[in-house]
């Protein structure tokens, strides 16, 4: 029988290390991670868990040199080409001009309803957004094309919708938006598990494992890391029976502090029913897209 899906990205998030000066991973508080999988993947680990949640290397590099990068990561998560291959290198953080077509055309979310599923793009944007913006990453372009960029603050308020950054803060601190609620990490994921219960397809998309992987530090990675935990354990307390959970990643960088981004496995888990059988189907992040149209139409 066909599952709810719902895909929730993590930006720069890969597979590292058992080294807790490396890897902030292991200096972390992860109750929900570890409760999951028994333990926390590692690049001798990657595949952690059983039936019901299992944890699996995504392969980033996709037959290229160089350092995966966001802005063809995101392009090839979203759509299944090799936008690394077509683009004829990694590039990033935004989507390439030459890839936006692509992006807008054969997105999971357009290939989606074009299937008559139901599905929601969860993140709240400001309304009128981007404007003149010149640097756009693939979700929010995806979603913009797909006519699903169609949460605001409002749906913020009512708890319609979630904030990128997981909690409201960064839109009442740096978007003035001082009349949203104060929402905990548990509370957005009990909202994202509202939008899936109403829809056969949900995308959430995360950036700031990736800044934090950049600018953060240990500290900062360990705050980013256990806001997501957070947002896990309040999700999977909500979510609907039927649902498969998929969480990838674009590429490594918050799992060594010692650099940016890295060569190592993207972090992919599955959450539900039949999780090691599904796990078994992705390998590299271009088998995310069909493999969840799959699920969300045949099952």
């Amino acid at each position: 029988m066909p599952s709810r899906v719902v895909l929730l990205f993590l930006d720069g998030v890969g597979i590292g290390v058992a080294d807790p000066e490396i890897n902030p991973f292991f200096r972390a508080r992860l109750p929900v991670l570890r409760n999951l999988l028994g333990d926390l993947p590692t690049l001798d680990r990657p595949r952690l868990g059983g039936s019901s949640a299992r944890s699996f290397p995504l392969d980033a590099n996709l037959g290229l040199e160089g350092l995966p990068q966001s802005g063809t990561g995101q392009a090839t998560l979203l759509t299944g080409v090799n936008a690394a291959e077509r683009f004829g290198r990694h590039f990033g953080p935004w989507t390439p001009v030459s890839l936006r077509p692509l992006v807008e055309e054969e997105s999971i979310l357009r290939r989606g309803l074009d299937a008559g599923l139901t599905v929601a793009f969860a993140n709240a944007y400001p309304r009128g957004w981007p404007g003149d913006r010149r640097r756009l990453a693939a979700p929010p372009l995806a979603a913009r094309a797909a006519s699903l960029l169609d949460r605001h603050d409002e749906h913020l308020v009512r708890g319609d919708a979630v904030a990128s950054e997981i909690t409201n803060s960064a839109w009442k601190i740096h978007l003035g938006f001082e009349n949203l609620p104060d929402v905990t990490p548990a509370e957005a994921g009990a909202v994202l598990a509202r939008i899936v219960g109403a829809h056969d397809l949900t995308f959430f998309a995360h950036y700031a494992t990736d800044v934090a992987g950049h600018r953060g530090g240990t500290d900062g990675a360990v705050e980013a890391l256990e806001r997501v935990d957070g947002f896990l354990g309040g999700y999977l307390a909500a979510a609907p029976r039927d649902a498969v959970l998929v969480v990838a990643s674009d590429h490594g960088n918050i799992e060594d502090v010692r650099v940016g981004h890295t060569r190592n496995p993207a972090l992919g888990l599955v959450v539900g029913d039949d999780a090691e059988r599904r796990a078994g189907e992705i390998s590299s992040i271009q088998d995310v897209a069909g493999a969840l149209l799959r699920w969300a139409t045949t099952g």
